[in-house]
Formats: structure tokens, sequence, C-alpha cells
């Protein structure tokens, strides 16, 4: 097959390579030039955004932004630098390996005080006094903000990355540890008692008197559903929050774990950290006759509001995130306790279906009827009016929970392999000959692959030729693939 696969891509290249040039030389010049040209040309004080003009004079991450402020937020900084040791990894050089340690610094840079990040990172000395970065030893305002956020896979992406350049850098940049033993740390500070999360933290402390291990019920009846303000302190599964904390703490426990007989043996502090959040899981699984999970809880183990557009109900949508969850928490420490609250928890969606077959976003308390919002955001039974800002109904996906609860210890260990390569940020898409044919070809004489996309900062430019950071990392992980078929 490899050699099949080389002779198609020399084939399809041969209009245009001359003789000299083979395909897998061709593949490695045009990730050369694609990298070269995002470190030199879009990058920003070493991190980078979602999106920009071809001609580099706009840009935003999920919103526009000024001049030297990059993005943490996927597809953001980590989710460029993860590319970037891909590369490293599949090629050996040295050179995507610096411009991973570019990215790395500027995440160093961009690290608040308490330990981890908010969406966007500011270079500029007015915007940086107003946060308390750790790397400005005490240079900002008495009233700068220290908040970070797990919200929307922002820290935990940083985290990741800087771990996976910690290792591969063999622990030998101080700035690079520093910040992710820092960035560690207070993340387990974070975690409450019970082992949830809230979707910030900062400078507060965990009373465990205030966070009892209870079981999720519903309010009583005849009740109002806990409505805050600041919402955003209670416990939540929000965008598959535990899902990416975990993920956090599986990396964590490999590469701080210790070697014996050539193996790793996971750092346990980690490995406890995640059971506890999947105790956590366990818990908040709602009861009969809705056993699926809430996007928010209340203090009392009770679903609540949060946005005006996200009420207290049982949720469709975080509730597949937090089934792939317990499923990785299964596959990662063999414990079948883990598996137990999945069943029901499917069938229960599978009840739940739309006529059209998807499943709403949320579900009201006990009757188990569908709940919208208007786009005036009034709370609604019918779907005629929703918002479009926000998926009020999503697909339902599966998972392979019966050759799961089948499996032995040998068969999981077998399958552990493929799952790190995920967690890991190591997986690669399989390819065919024609999608490398069209990378190499679509990148142009710059080295940036343009596509046409609407910007916020210019919304009635309409379509117009953009840079997509989230198609340059879906181009190289494709020439990555290529090469890694030698």
């Amino acid at each position: 097959m490899k050699n099949n696969f080389l002779l198609f891509l020399v084939a399809v290249f041969s209009a245009f390579l001359s003789p000299a040039v083979s395909a897998q030389d061709e593949i490695a010049k045009t990730l050369r030039k694609a990298v070269e040209f995002h470190r030199t040309h879009v990058a920003t004080d070493g991190g980078y955004l979602w999106k920009y003009s071809a001609d580099l004079t706009l840009y935003e991450g999920e919103w526009p932004v000024g001049k030297r402020t990059v993005w943490v937020q996927p597809p953001g900084t980590p989710t460029i630098g993860l590319a970037f040791l891909r590369a490293w990894h599949v090629t050996g050089d040295r050179y995507y390996l610096e411009a991973a340690a570019e990215v790395g610094l500027c995440l160093v840079r961009g690290q608040l005080e308490s330990g981890g990040w908010e969406y966007g990172i500011h270079f500029r000395s007015d915007k940086r006094a107003l946060r308390r970065y750790r790397a400005d030893a005490g240079n900002y305002s008495s009233e700068a903000r220290n908040v970070s956020t797990l919200d929307d896979n922002t820290t935990q992406a940083a985290l990741v990355f800087l771990m996976e350049l910690d290792e591969a850098l063999e622990f030998k940049d101080r700035a690079v540890h520093d910040s992710v033993q820092y960035g560690l740390a207070k993340l387990l500070e974070a975690q409450f008692p019970n082992g949830a999360f809230a979707q910030v933290f900062g400078d507060e402390k965990r009373d465990p008197s205030k966070h009892p291990n209870v079981k999720a019920s519903f309010p009583p009846e005849g009740t109002e559903p806990t409505h805050e303000e600041d919402y955003w302190k209670f416990y939540t599964f929000n965008d598959d929050l535990a899902l990416e904390v975990n993920r956090v703490f599986f990396v964590a426990a490999e590469v701080y774990g210790t070697k014996k007989d050539g193996k790793i043996v996971r750092n346990e502090k980690y490995v406890a950290a995640a059971e506890k959040l999947g105790d956590f899981i366990i818990a908040a699984q709602m009861p009969e006759p809705q056993p699926a999970w809430a996007q928010q809880y209340d203090f009392d183990m009770r679903p609540c509001w949060a946005r005006k557009f996200e009420p207290a109900a049982i949720t469709g949508g975080e509730s597949q995130g937090i089934i792939t969850a317990l499923t990785e928490l299964y596959q990662f420490t063999g414990d079948k306790k883990y598996l137990a609250p999945i069943p029901s928890a499917i069938e229960y969606l599978e009840r739940s279906r739309l006529p059209n077959g998807k499943v709403a976003r949320f579900y009201e308390m006990r009757t188990n009827r569908p709940l919208f919002m208007t786009k005036n955001y009034e709370l609604t039974y019918s779907d005629a009016d929703v918002p479009t800002h926000y998926g009020f109904s999503v697909n339902l996906g599966s998972w392979p929970i019966d050759e799961l609860l089948k499996e032995d210890e040998s068969m999981r260990l077998r399958q552990l392999s493929a799952f790190q390569d995920r967690y890991r940020n190591r997986r690669l898409p399989q390819v065919n000959e024609g999608q490398v044919a069209e990378v190499v070809r679509s990148l142009d004489e710059r080295g940036a692959w343009i596509t046409e996309g609407v910007l916020k900062s210019a919304p009635e430019r309409g379509k117009m030729p953009i840079i997509d950071n989230g198609v340059f990392v879906r181009n190289i992980d494709i020439l990555l693939a290529a090469l890694k078929k030698r």
C-alpha cells in the first residue's frame, strides 16, 4: 500500500514537479512553507487568532480584537502549537519544535496568577495592565482581572499543549515547566470537594462544608430553580467542560508519571483528580424518569439557570459529552463503574427524540417537554422562533456501550494506545491521494491557504478571501498523515 500511495502521488504531482523532486519532498516543502508563513506573517507575539482577511488587515478570535491580542480558546494558539508539535513528531525536524516553543512562550506570558487563561491574551501594555498576568510580576492595576476560564476548552487546551511541549523539550525549559506545574496545581485547587468544577476560577478557596457529596435531585415541587446572575460560580458541564478537564488529567498523569521497567507509571495525583470528577458525574445523574444530566447545578445539586438562554433543565446536548467522558474514564482507568450510568441515559435520550430525529438541547424537568427560546429570549415549547447563535436541537450520537460492558482488562489495554493518541493529540486523519494533492496545489505563493468566509469584523463585506486557522490545522494534518505513510 505504501508503494502504491507514493506512486500515485508521483503521478499526480508530475504535471507540475520536475522529475528530480519526489512527491514526498514536495509534501515536506509544502509543510515547511505553510508553517514559515504562519510564524513570520500570521503570528502576533508567538500567538494566533481564529481568522484573518487574506491580506492580514482584519483578524478575530470568537469576536474581533485589536492589535497584539491573540486567542487561547480553540482553534487558537494552543491548537496551532499542537499542530507544530505533531509536525515535529512526524518529521523529526527541530524547526517545528522551535515553532511550538514560540507558541509556548506566548502562553506562558498569558497565564494569570489564578493559574489559567482567559479567552485571549493581550500584549499591548495598556490592556496588559488590566490583567494579573504572572509574567508581569505585579506590574498591573489594583483592579486587574484574575479569573481563569474553563469555558470552551480554554485553560484546558493551554495546559494540554504546554504539557506536551514540556515533555518534548525534555522538561528543560524552566519557564514552560514552571507554568505547567503552577497551572496544574491551581486547577487541582479549583476542583470542588465533591469533584465538580465551575466555569471559572480565581482566588477563592473551596470549603468542603459547603459542597457535600450528595446526589442530584429536582427542585421541590412548586419552587423555582436557582436563577442567579453570577451563575458561573456553580457546578457546570456546559460545553463539555468535564470531558476536557479530564483529558488534562489524563495527559498530566502520563507526562508527569515515572518510568519503571520501560513503562510509564501514571502520576496518581492526577488519576485521583480524574476519578473524583468521574464520581461527581455519577452523582449528578438525574433520577428517573430523566436519568441524564443538567448543564449546571446549584450547590444543593439541583439544576439551575445559567445564561438567559440556558434554563434549568435536563440537557440532550451536554449529556452526550458526559457519556463520552464516562466512556473515556473507563478506557483510562478500567473501572466499569463509570459505564454503569450510561445505558439508562442512552435509553432516555432515545425515547426523547424530536420528530426530526434530533434531541432538544433542553427538556423541562419532570414533564420532559422540549424547551426552546424565542429570539426575545422567552421560554417556549415551540422551536418556531429560536435564536440562530445557539443550538437548541442537536444530533444524537452513538456509543458502543454493549461492547464496552463486555470488555475484559486485556481487551481494554489492547485498545488503549488508540485512545491515548486521541487525548495526547497525536491522531492523524485517514487521507487519500486526492486530498493530499489538493492541499499541496492550493497553497498560495506566500504559503497561505485561502478560503472564503465571513469575518465579524467586516460583516458588510459578506464572503471574502480569508485565512482560517481551522483550515490551516486540517491541512497540516493531511500533509503529516501523508508523510507518515513513508
